[in-house]
């Protein structure tokens, strides 16, 4: 990942003492900031850890050649990706975008004057879902529950899902994830660069209800995951998944069951879900507050 900075940044990075570092962000004229498993960090041009007024300023330069680095000197190759406010990098890193947008027609046409870059490390973490796995596949049963991972942005629910995705699979069940932001098997260019089981197929970029339509006709899933539930509209998604008997593995955001049960979408989801898993970051990212078992819904 750090190959892909301007080579100012990437020099204060290497010189830095950092534990599983998690993200840089590149903030044009403001500190340089990093996160590891400590927390948000500021180097100084030394990569020493100071305060915000004593770090180093990203400058227009390195924000130009990183961008350069990224795109390999071509802006409209990843136009449609940018579009999405992120590029995927080889690993399936991802490199979150911001700046001024350009309308055209009432559609967002391109982005320009960047302004800032955040990049997140994607890393696998094998046994994630070791928690849980017995809850979701019970001994006593052939059949997953279908499962909605509920937590605050930030808590590791994408890490649980996907590991929660790689052992289902290899459990022998025919898995499909549509991967709307490419976030679950961090795809670049359409290939996962992380492991998400043997039996697993991944429509990359595929919007919700396409990803379904083409699931259901094509590729004869037993269970289907996706990530980031929310919208009114995927209430209707969750009711055709399970109008065809396939089982849902999924995410939202939301502090607790109790919060998320009040939304509008669940109402039309047809009752999909019957176990929930509750995270939250109290000892670090996906520690597990509840695991529930729940009835159908009205």
């Amino acid at each position: 990942m750090q190959s892909y900075l301007a080579p100012r940044v990437r020099e204060v990075i290497s010189r830095a003492s950092l534990s599983a570092l998690e993200e840089i962000r590149l903030r044009l004229w403001r500190p340089l900031m990093v996160r590891d498993s400590r927390g948000c960090l500021y180097l100084s041009a030394q990569g020493q850890l100071v305060q915000p007024s004593e770090a180093y300023c990203v400058t227009q330069d390195d924000l130009d050649r990183t961008l350069q680095l990224i795109t390999q000197n071509s802006w409209y190759a990843w136009e449609q990706e940018i579009l999405g406010g992120y590029l995927t990098l080889p690993g399936g890193h991802r490199v979150g975008i911001a700046g001024q947008a350009v309308y055209s027609g009432g559609h967002l046409k391109t982005i320009r004057h960047i302004s800032a870059l955040n990049f997140r490390k994607s890393r696998a973490v094998l046994g994630a879902a070791d928690a849980i796995i017995q809850q979701v596949v019970p001994r006593s049963s052939s059949q997953i529950l279908s499962t909605l991972i509920v937590s605050p942005p930030g808590c590791g629910k994408t890490t649980l899902l996907r590991d929660l995705t790689r052992q289902l699979a290899d459990l022998g069940f025919q898995i499909v994830v549509i991967d709307e932001r490419s976030e679950i098997a961090s795809s670049y260019r359409g290939v996962p660069q992380l492991d998400v089981g043997a039996q697993t197929d991944v429509l990359d970029g595929y919007t919700k209800d396409i990803g379904v339509q083409h699931a259901l006709r094509a590729l004869s899933p037993q269970v289907v995951v996706t990530d980031e539930i929310g919208q009114q509209s995927d209430g209707w998604i969750l009711a055709e998944l399970a109008r065809s008997g396939v089982k849902v593995i999924a995410t939202c955001h939301g502090d607790s069951w109790d919060q998320v049960r009040k939304r509008s979408w669940i109402k039309d989801s047809l009752g999909v879900f019957q176990l929930v898993v509750v995270l939250s970051r109290r000892l670090g990212p996906g520690t597990i507050e509840a695991v529930l078992r729940i009835g159908q819904q009205s």
